[in-house]
C-alpha cells in the first residue's frame, strides 16, 4: 500500500535532465501547442507579445502533461493498483485521459457540489469517480483514504516531481519556438505549471525573466515569497477557479521561490475583459485561469520596453457555458457596449415614444424593454422602464447619457 507520509518525504525537485526525459515519455501523444505573436495585444500592451496555446491542447489544458509523465514513470506493480487524484477540473481530465491511454485503472474524487459538466468529461474517458466533501480539502481527504484501502499512486496535482517535470516541457517547446524571448507570464494556483517551466527555461537561459500570475484572491505563492516559508491564504473568491489555490505546495514553493522572478496578482475584472477580447479580437475561447497572464499584461502594461518578446502562457480552454455567456455580456459592459439603464416617465401614452426615438438617433440599438409600474418605489402616475442598451463604444455610452439629461429624464445606470 502507498504510505502519504512516505510520499511527501520522497520528493525532490526535478532536474532539467528529467523534464527531457519526461518529454519523451509525451511524444506522439501530447501535442506541441503553437506559439505565435499577436498583433492586436501587443498594440495593447506595448510590446511584442506571443501567446503560448496551450488551451489547444489535449483535454483543454496543460494538465495532461504532468498525468502523462507521471504514469509513464509507474512500476508495473504501481500500475496495476492504479491511480487516484483529487480534483474538480482540469488535472481530473488529465489524469483520467493519461490512465485511458496508459490502460491503468483511475478513480478521481470530486467534491460533491462539483461541476455536473466537469464531472461528466472525467467520465467520458473512463474513470470512476467518487464524490466526496463538500470542497477540495475534503476531497483531498478521501483520496488520501481511498489510496490507502485500495494501494493506488496518488497523482498530486502539483506537488509531485514526476507531475512538475511534465508540465516543465512547455518551457521547453517555448525556448524551441522563441529562443530570444525576454519574459515569461504563466498562471500560478499550486505552482507546478510555474516550477516545470522555470527550471526548463533557467538551466538554459537564466536571463529570461519569469513572472508568476496569481488571482488578487489567491496570493498564497506571493505571499510565501514575501515572508519566506510558506502560507496559507483565507478562501476568496474569484472566477478563476484553476488557480484558487490556498496553499501552494512545499515542493513547488521552494522551486518557484528559487527561479521565478517575480509575482503579480490580477483581478476578475481584468480577467473578464481579457476572455472577453480574446473571443472577439483573436477568436479564442480561453478559460478564467488561462487568460490570467494575459489579463494582467494587457491590464497593466509592460514596463520593459517595446523591444521584448513576452510570452503569455494560454494554460487552458475548458470553461463553463453559462459562465461565458456571463463573461459576454459582462465585458460588452466593461467597454461601454452594453448598458442597462432606469428611467422614469409619466404614464402617458406617447412618453416612451420620445424617448426611443431619440435613441434610435443616437444609433443606440434597444435590445430588451422592461415596464415597471406596481413596485413600491414608482410612484402612482409614473412608469419605470429597464432599458438594455447595444452601443457601438463607450463615447456613444456617454452621448446617450447626455441625451437624457437634456431631456430632463429622471434615470439612474442599472449596470
Amino acid at each position: 500500500m502507498n504510505d502519504d507520509s512516505v510520499w511527501r518525504s520522497a520528493k525532490k525537485a526535478p532536474t532539467y535532465d528529467d523534464i527531457v526525459k519526461a518529454r519523451s515519455l509525451l511524444d506522439g501523444i501530447v501535442r506541441k501547442t503553437p506559439l505565435q505573436r499577436t498583433n492586436t495585444f501587443s498594440k495593447m500592451a506595448g510590446t511584442n507579445v506571443f501567446v503560448k496555446m496551450e488551451y489547444l491542447q489535449l483535454t483543454g489544458s496543460f494538465k495532461v502533461r504532468g498525468a502523462l509523465a507521471k504514469l509513464g514513470r509507474l512500476s508495473e506493480k504501481q500500475a496495476g493498483y492504479g491511480v487516484i487524484a483529487a480534483s474538480a477540473g482540469n488535472h481530473a481530465q488529465g489524469v483520467a485521459f493519461a490512465s485511458a491511454r496508459k490502460n491503468v485503472s483511475c478513480t478521481i474524487v470530486m467534491p460533491q457540489n462539483a461541476s455536473p459538466a466537469k464531472v461528466a468529461a472525467t467520465k467520458s474517458y473512463g474513470a470512476t469517480v467518487v464524490q466526496k466533501g463538500l470542497n477540495y480539502d475534503e476531497a483531498w481527504e478521501a483520496t488520501q483514504e481511498i489510496a490507502k484501502q485500495e494501494g493506488r499512486t496518488i497523482i498530486h496535482a502539483f506537488d509531485d516531481p514526476d507531475v512538475i517535470a511534465g508540465q516543465g516541457t512547455m518551457g521547453l517547446e517555448i525556448l524551441e519556438d522563441l529562443p530570444d524571448v525576454d519574459r515569461i507570464y504563466l498562471p500560478v494556483g499550486g505552482g507546478g505549471l510555474a516550477a516545470g517551466v522555470a527550471i526548463a527555461v533557467k538551466a538554459k537561459k537564466p536571463k529570461i525573466k519569469i513572472i508568476g500570475v496569481e488571482s488578487k484572491a489567491f496570493p498564497a505563492m506571493k505571499e510565501s515569497m514575501a515572508k519566506g516559508s510558506l502560507q496559507s491564504v483565507k478562501a476568496g473568491y474569484t472566477i478563476a477557479d484553476g488557480i484558487s489555490v490556498k496553499q501552494p505546495g512545499k515542493l513547488t514553493y521552494d522551486i518557484v521561490s528559487k527561479y521565478l522572478d517575480d509575482i503579480v496578482l490580477v483581478d476578475d475584472t481584468a480577467i473578464v475583459k481579457t476572455m472577453f477580447l480574446l473571443m472577439e479580437r483573436a477568436k479564442m475561447v480561453v478559460e478564467p485561469a488561462g487568460a490570467a497572464s494575459l489579463a494582467y499584461l494587457l491590464s497593466n502594461g509592460h514596463p520593459a520596453g517595446k523591444n521584448e518578446k513576452v510570452v503569455s502562457v494560454l494554460s487552458g480552454g475548458n470553461v463553463d457555458m453559462y459562465l461565458l455567456g456571463q463573461v459576454v455580456a459582462k465585458g460588452l459592459m466593461q467597454m461601454g457596449r452594453l448598458v442597462k439603464i432606469f428611467i422614469l416617465l409619466p404614464d402617458k401614452p406617447g412618453a416612451l415614444k420620445d424617448v426611443v426615438s431619440g435613441i434610435a438617433e443616437l444609433s443606440v440599438n434597444i435590445v430588451e424593454v422592461e415596464h415597471d409600474r406596481l413596485s413600491s418605489n414608482i410612484p402612482a402616475g409614473t412608469a419605470g422602464v429597464y432599458l438594455s442598451l447595444e452601443l457601438e463604444n463607450e463615447k456613444r455610452s456617454q452621448l446617450l447619457l447626455e441625451f437624457l439629461r437634456k431631456k430632463g429624464i429622471e434615470f439612474k445606470l442599472v449596470s
